[in-house]
């Protein structure tokens, strides 16, 4: 036989449920699942036989909220305007490659710079082969070899590399592009068979501004980017 506390405690139970029951409702199975921000944003395709009006001139699930509107306008803070092409085209390539991450590309863009203006010096095609484009590095291995017919040698060394901004970003089909001036200290010199100086000063340090593209296609494994175009900065 139940005691009186397990009558009590049976009808608190029941009253328990039943008031949930009333504010929280039936579930249905048709319920939407906890909102997920790092979910995919795929479009809610409507159940068979619901009706869905959209209002003129606004898709029904592409209002943006006041967060991510903010999001989105600090996105490239200190890297782009926002609104600029510049900006528009950082957007395009996140869209088409979400782990694309501007700061660490430019920190990566910096070594590269590096790497290369310093692979060039010492005529090192390897280490070249990797980090430019076809067209780039044919024409990097073309200026080598003349350089190595006259028996000239070039000495080059940053002193420092003191700034690397963004200049233009674009998506092209499954290609994004990213174009990046440099400005930098270095110290360059060029000598003939005889070691005797033909170009630049050993002692002196010059100002270099470059601006160079670089291209990845976002459809591959490959995370790296290559240099496809390269011009002197104003």
């Amino acid at each position: 036989m139940f005691d009186i506390y397990t009558i009590i405690f049976l009808a608190l139970a029941v009253f328990i449920f039943l008031r949930l029951r009333s504010v929280l409702g039936q579930r249905t199975g048709r319920e939407r699942p906890p909102y997920d921000p790092y979910a995919a944003r795929d479009a809610v395709r409507p159940a068979p036989g619901d009706k869905v009006v959209a209002l003129p001139g606004r898709a029904p699930d592409t209002a943006q909220k006041p967060a991510e509107q903010a999001e989105t306008a600090d996105r490239w803070k200190g890297m782009a305007e926002p609104g600029s092409a510049l900006a528009n085209g950082l957007d395009a390539i996140v869209a088409a490659d979400k782990s694309f991450d501007a700061r660490a590309f430019l920190t990566g863009a910096r070594a590269a710079y590096d790497m290369i203006v310093t692979a060039f010096a010492a005529g090192d095609r390897g280490e070249l082969k990797g980090l430019l484009g076809r067209e780039v590095y044919e024409g990097f291995e073309t200026a080598i070899k003349e350089r190595e017919q006259r028996g000239e040698t070039v000495e080059s060394r940053f002193v420092a590399i003191d700034g690397a901004d963004f200049v233009a970003a674009e998506q092209r089909g499954k290609t994004a592009q990213v174009t990046v001036r440099f400005q930098s200290q270095l110290i360059s010199v060029t000598r003939d068979k005889a070691g005797n100086v033909i170009d630049g000063n050993p002692d002196k340090v010059t100002d270099v501004t470059d601006v160079w593209t670089f291209a990845r296609d976002v459809s591959s494994r490959d995370p790296n980017w290559k240099l496809v175009a390269t011009e002197a900065g104003q």
